[in-house]
């Protein structure tokens, strides 16, 4: 599996692009089209793959559906996204999720917060109870709004044992506000910090995918989404043959 911040194939090498670049966030530029072939050649390598701020098709996008362009471009047969939030039209950003697999259903929640614009997508795989769910999210950058973030997360997904929870958390894995998902929920801390953030110094472990019940790690590491400011994550994930079974 992989989780990626796609940044909506904008370019960040360093702090000073949030500033210099900051056109990059709201009108469109040749380069982003390359960025997202490049994603998608890494995203080709993957059974499922989580998307964070991926662009549904706004003026900075040139009014492209990133998430649908990675699919046909990776090759992939079922592809769904979460539009969460956009700016007059300018820009917008979106949970995507990429799969070789089709789901049973999904499903999208919009996450509580003091600034609106979160959510959770939900793909649920195999038998309702059983099967397998991977759900793809981007929290909040202030503690209080994750921890009510995760505390929905966390009463949406304690009835499914076998999950996959993947994106970008904005914190660390052993941060206070974690720990209502590892009480409430199967959900596991990872079993080694990988950093991810920022992509040219990676120092913050702030990207990451939780797993649940049967599942099994059988490593995690990260890899560049062409030049966002976030590294991608990658995990093979042992799932349990009955989890996939309809």
């Amino acid at each position: 599996m992989l989780s990626a911040n796609i940044q909506a194939g904008s370019s960040t090498r360093r702090y000073s692009d949030y500033l210099t670049r900051s056109w990059s966030h709201a009108l469109p530029s040749g380069s982003k089209r390359s960025s997202l072939d490049v994603i998608a050649q890494l995203a080709a390598g993957h059974d499922i793959v989580g998307l964070q701020e991926s662009d549904p098709g706004s003026l900075r996008s040139g009014f492209t559906n990133q998430t649908r362009y990675l699919a046909q471009r990776a090759g992939f047969h079922y592809w769904t996204h979460q539009p969460n939030r956009s700016v007059g039209g300018v820009a917008s950003s979106a949970n995507g999720l990429l799969s070789r697999l089709e789901p049973v259903k999904t499903v999208e929640h919009a996450l509580p917060g003091r600034i609106k614009g979160r959510g959770v997508l939900l793909a649920h795989f195999g038998d309702d109870r059983q099967g397998l769910t991977v759900a793809v999210a981007h929290l909040s950058l202030g503690a209080k709004s994750r921890l009510v973030q995760l505390s929905f997360i966390a009463e949406v997904l304690k009835d499914h044992p076998n999950t996959v929870l993947m994106g970008d958390f904005n914190c660390l894995a052993d941060q206070p506000e974690m720990n209502v998902l590892y009480r409430n929920t199967g959900l596991r801390p990872p079993e080694c910090a990988v950093p991810t953030f920022p992509s040219w110094k990676p120092q913050r472990a702030i990207d990451h995918i939780l797993i649940s019940g049967q599942l099994r790690c059988a490593g995690a590491r990260a890899l560049p989404a062409a030049f966002s400011d976030h590294l991608a994550l990658a995990m093979d994930i042992d799932v349990p043959e009955a989890a996939l079974r309809s």
